[in-house]
């Protein structure tokens, strides 16, 4: 596949996703003004309120200028207001964000190597005794289910060692210096960030290592075996590399998973001031903009983590242009 009809495919998921956002609230029964805004706070809004609100999302007049309207407020930033925390969605959005860009990021990052490494070596010992000891940990590791990972860290090492903080990003009115604040930071991103990296890590250990079985019966690595390489070039530069090739492919498509299904449950148990907190007390508050939003958001990153990860799938793979 061309860049080009990467990019158009692209575009078209990216004009699918806002319309799919657009649409959901006037598809529900009843006023759509209900939907996004919900029963409880528009009973609490003035008469006067009410018709500004549907003169501002256009209610009054045909779906197609609703559509047009909707769109260029959401290129011009304007994503809606929230009631219950009284400021704009696109300004709440952007104090939860990089929050979890960071430990998403990190744990990603950290995960993903650590499974490639683990998985090449394990693949190369196929067989010996250290692959099972490491193929046994992961697959056991494998088995639990996020909150729970979540909580044991939370309990143990949070509660029980109170080796570090349990919750937030940081310690409020402490008055730490520069250099405090970025170890106090890093505390409290510690334990949520191992517990996203012990999720993260089985699927891609194993795949990687399967991969390295897979391609360590290929000729070319008998090849260069007779030509008198060093295992480690072998190991790494040859069938290490073409191992590395489909985790690309299922990072991508396991994004958005992680996202809903670790990160979000992460962040909750941790009150970690990310995407997952936001999302989860505005299903507590019924805040349905914010969701709106915060789902949007979600989407976006995830189309433009596939992006990021077919464009390194072609640099991975010189077959692919």
């Amino acid at each position: 596949m061309t860049l080009k009809k990467n990019w158009l495919n692209y575009i078209i998921a990216f004009f699918i996703i806002i319309t799919i956002n657009f649409l959901v609230p006037r598809m529900l029964p009843g006023n759509p003004m209900d939907a996004i805004y919900g029963d409880e706070v528009l009973v609490k809004l003035s008469e006067d309120a009410r018709v500004y609100l549907e003169n501002y999302h256009d209610m009054d007049k045909p779906i197609s200028i609703q559509y047009l309207s909707y769109i260029t407020s959401m290129f011009q930033g304007n994503l809606g207001y929230s009631f219950y925390h009284k400021k704009p969605i696109m300004e709440l959005l952007i104090s939860y964000i990089p929050y979890t860009i960071l430990l998403m990021g990190l744990a990603m990052f950290i995960s993903t190597a650590l499974a490639i490494i683990l998985g090449i070596e394990s693949g190369w010992r196929r067989g010996k005794k250290s692959d099972k000891i490491i193929l046994f940990f992961v697959i056991f590791l494998s088995g639990f289910p996020a909150f729970f990972i979540g909580s044991i860290f939370l309990i143990v090492f949070g509660v029980i060692l109170n080796a570090f903080p349990f919750q937030g990003a940081r310690t409020l009115y402490a008055g730490f210096g520069s250099f405090d604040m970025l170890i106090d930071f890093l505390k409290h991103l510690t334990l949520p960030l191992l517990s996203l990296i012990i999720i993260f890590l089985p699927n891609t250990y194993l795949l990687t290592r399967n991969s390295m079985v897979s391609n360590l019966k290929e000729p070319y690595i008998l090849l260069a075996k007779a030509k008198g390489l060093k295992n480690i070039r072998i190991k790494y530069l040859h069938a290490g590399r073409n191992s590395i090739i489909p985790i690309a492919t299922q990072t991508s498509i396991r994004f958005g998973t992680m996202i809903l299904t670790g990160t979000l449950f992460i962040e909750i148990i941790f009150s970690y001031p990310g995407m997952g907190t936001l999302i989860y007390n505005s299903i507590s508050n019924r805040d349905y903009p914010v969701l709106q939003g915060s789902f949007l958001f979600t989407a976006f990153l995830v189309l433009f983590i596939n992006f990021l990860m077919d464009i390194s799938y072609a640099k991975l793979d010189p077959r692919i242009q």
